[in-house]
């Protein structure tokens, strides 16, 4: 099993196959507009416009679990992402990423890293790296900020 074997809902509520990003290396985070962490969408913004054209994809999964700091419509995130940090990579509907509705996706993403302690989302802006094969490389907790990890990036990227 690898990323590409999940479907999630696009900010339309339409089903997008994680298979149409096969070959990429994906950073999967779920985001909060209202969140101590949200400036990190600069430094996520920054990255995605340095390696896009490497192959590099970030998938933003706003999320409304904690302390409800993304408590907008998708519409309204997304507006407020694209004005105020002009993010450009793909966003996609709200989701849950614990609990019994935690969205499948995320489920998986936690019980692939087994040297993190966390086997669940701790934060907003947890972040993880997957490799071109679909499988979950590297897990950043909400304090690391993009920049921080740019190399594994840039390692991944090389990776065939």
């Amino acid at each position: 099993m690898s990323v590409y074997d999940f479907k999630v809902l696009n900010q339309q509520k339409e089903e997008v196959s994680l298979e149409k990003y096969k070959g990429k290396v994906l950073l999967i985070v779920n985001t909060a507009t209202g969140c101590g962490f949200t400036p990190q969408y600069k430094g996520l913004e920054e990255l995605y416009e340095k390696y896009k054209e490497e192959g590099f994809e970030i998938l933003d999964f706003p999320c409304n679990q904690f302390f409800k700091q993304a408590p907008g419509s998708d519409e309204e995130i997304n507006s407020f992402c694209s004005l105020r940090y002009n993010t450009q990579f793909p966003r996609f509907k709200k989701v849950e990423v614990n609990g019994k509705n935690a969205e499948p996706l995320f489920v998986y993403l936690c019980s692939q890293n087994e040297k993190s302690k966390y086997k669940k989302v701790k934060w907003n802006f947890t972040k993880f790296l997957v490799d071109r094969k679909g499988n979950v490389i590297a897990r950043f907790e909400p304090t690391e900020k993009p920049e921080s990890f740019e190399a594994k990036i840039v390692e991944a990227l090389k990776n065939e």
